[in-house]
């Protein structure tokens, strides 16, 4: 290791959908947290390892922070507030589309008491015109003594090498936490369920809302070198469980089909998934059911 060495925390905050977990994926070079154009996508913190040959950055995609509805909305904004005095410097993201927002004023208030270097970091801006992007700059940078203003795009890969530059200045020397080859500190079981219920997300658009978790029942592993997963589908209501499975199981089947694509390319094996679906009402709201399903306060 050379002399000098950097190393560090880092957490991106935003509002839901603001591309968080885009940019992680991006910056990490490989697929770790699951993306969708519905907002409140993350739901856990999920730590993401980048090292290089003079610096090791852990940034910490947390779930965006909104109005909770139920105490599952509770638990994903307290994750989110709670890094914000545990890092060495704060990512604040927008959407470069959606501009200012009152939820943007939500975390700026939460922000004016963090006592690390703060960077504002517009997202998006691919999808905008370019002469917009300084009245955008303008709007923001006086509403927070922002240390950076830097503008990317997350999906496109935009400027994200320069931001990664900007922020090793911001490091401490520190030594290397995690070994070179770990790109996220979940173990796999939990990148697999969040696998799956993105593939909910996305193939059942607006009819199932966020009301799914997915719950790993058995992995193994056998003599062909094939993982074997069987995986059951927690949602709240029986009607949307018609839904999940879908007219002589298409839906179902749809799911896992998507799903062992990325499984596979996690694990760099073939995979045979198995999918249930079981109904749960109002487990948001139980405590015992969000410990179960692995929301927990007490692991944060």
């Amino acid at each position: 290791m050379e002399n000098h060495y950097k190393s560090g925390f880092i957490t991106i905050i935003g509002r839901p959908n603001v591309g968080k977990s885009t940019f992680m994926n991006q910056v990490i070079g490989q697929k770790i947290a699951i993306m969708s154009d519905k907002a409140q996508t993350t739901r856990n913190k999920i730590q993401g390892v980048l090292t290089e040959k003079d610096a090791q950055i852990v940034f910490i995609d947390t779930p965006g922070i909104h109005k909770p509805k139920h105490r599952l909305g509770d638990f994903m904004v307290q994750i989110a507030e709670n890094t914000l005095n545990e890092v060495d410097v704060v990512l604040f993201m927008i959407d470069a589309k959606e501009g200012y927002g009152r939820g943007d004023q939500y975390i700026l208030d939460r922000l004016q008491n963090v006592k690390k270097p703060v960077f504002l970091i517009i997202n998006k801006i691919d999808l905008i015109h370019p002469d917009d992007l300084f009245p955008l700059i303008d709007q923001y940078k006086d509403k927070c003594n922002f240390e950076e203003i830097i503008p990317i795009s997350a999906l496109a890969g935009n400027n994200v090498a320069h931001l990664v530059d900007t922020l090793k200045q911001h490091l401490p020397e520190g030594p290397q936490y995690y070994p070179a080859d770990q790109i996220t500190d979940h173990p796999e079981r939990f990148i697999i369920s969040e696998f799956v219920r993105e593939k909910v997300l996305h193939l059942t658009k607006e009819e199932i809302p966020h009301s799914i978790a997915v719950v790993l029942e058995n992995v193994e592993k056998r003599e062909s070198n094939a993982v074997y997963i069987q995986a059951t589908i927690i949602t709240e209501r029986s009607s949307q469980k018609g839904i999940l499975i879908g007219k002589q199981g298409s839906m179902l089947k749809n799911i896992g089909k998507e799903a062992r694509k990325d499984i596979e390319g996690l694990l760099g094996t073939k995979v045979y998934l198995e999918l249930w679906v079981k109904v749960k009402k109002d487990w948001r709201n139980r405590q015992s059911s969000l410990t179960e399903y692995g929301y927990s306060k007490d692991e944060y």
